[in-house]
């Protein structure tokens, strides 16, 4: 494996510019401080969503709707054995996470699957790209439900308080309604969109450091990085790597068991085991709002995003070239 494969992803490089950026101005995002983040954050998470909304792909849905035995697997893993891994890790994990991180690796196992990176690596892989398009973009808007009203139900069952009530009428107002604002917007904006792609992928990504910048300032001024050890970074890179591992592998053994197709296998296997750092920093915002937990609840996912990348090109590369033989 060439080190060259193995470079930072410029967006994950920004995001850690900005939690050094908190770490020694932490009053400047910190709720009630002189850049009022928090209250622009609260208007990030509706503009990401509104965007997500604007060029979410519904219509891909009835093309691609007849594959149920591929849907069905990739739904429920990235909904149901997904999360049961991260509960694993809440439950097991106390020896070596605190309560605000394991509580992040079951967030991060409650998230729907990206559309960009998981079509882009079935696309290379030589995998059923419509697919994993289906798939994906049904997995982002079923993630908009399924994943507060997961989280909020653990949260509470492990007495880290998470209103659930008022944290479905935040997500309703500021993630639900401002998606479907753009969906309904979606055949005025798109050819906009299309045309200004740059633009708009500034917008979506600075709308997430900025949330990114005051999660960390609260959690600064609180003084909770200050309990927290290099060896529980260490240990949530280790977990993160052996979730990856365990998503993949098992989808491998599920997809060969039910005798899939290699191209399904491949949409399988990349849209089971990715997950949205765009879908849900803004959802973990909309949950958990000014709280000093809120960048402990999203460490495990910038880490998995990093991972989630770098492992997951090297696959996409393996199964391109095991087709490449095969033709020969």
């Amino acid at each position: 494996m060439r080190l060259g494969r193995l470079r930072l992803d410029g967006f994950l490089l920004t995001l850690l510019a900005t939690v050094a950026l908190a770490s020694v101005w932490p009053g400047g995002g910190a709720s009630g401080g002189v850049l009022h983040v928090e209250l622009l954050s609260q208007l990030a998470v509706s503009l990401v969503f509104f965007l997500h909304g604007a060029q979410l792909p519904l219509e891909s849905l009835a093309r691609g709707a007849r594959n149920l035995r591929l849907h069905i697997l990739v739904q429920a893993f990235t909904f149901v054995a997904f999360p049961a891994l991260g509960a694993i890790v809440l439950v097991f994990g106390g020896d070596l996470l605190t309560r605000g991180l394991g509580l992040g690796f079951f967030f991060l196992c409650t998230v729907s699957s990206t559309i960009s990176s998981s079509v882009a690596m079935t696309s290379v892989a030589g995998g059923n790209v419509p697919g994993a398009l289906f798939n994906a973009t049904l997995s982002g808007v079923l993630g908009v439900v399924v994943t507060p009203l997961l989280v909020g139900f653990v949260a509470n069952t492990a007495d880290l308080a998470v209103p659930l009530p008022a944290a479905i009428g935040s997500v309703a107002l500021k993630v639900l309604s401002p998606l479907a604002l753009g969906q309904l917007l979606r055949p005025r904006l798109a050819g906009l969109m299309g045309r200004h792609r740059e633009a708009v992928v500034l917008a979506d990504r600075g709308a997430i450091v900025l949330i990114v910048y005051g999660a960390f300032c609260d959690s600064f001024r609180a003084g909770i990085w200050g309990r927290s050890s290099a060896g529980g970074l260490l240990a949530v890179i280790a977990i993160a790597v052996l979730l990856f591992a365990a998503a993949t592998a098992a989808l491998v053994v599920l997809c060969r068991r039910l005798r899939l197709s290699v191209a399904d296998e491949i949409a399988a296997v990349f849209c089971g085991s990715q997950k949205s750092l765009a879908n849900g920093l803004p959802i973990a915002k909309a949950l958990f709002g000014a709280s000093p937990l809120l960048s402990l609840v999203v460490l495990p996912m910038m880490v998995y995003h990093q991972l989630q990348l770098t492992l997951g090109s090297v696959l996409a590369r393996r199964y391109a070239d095991a087709a490449r033989k095969v033709a020969r």
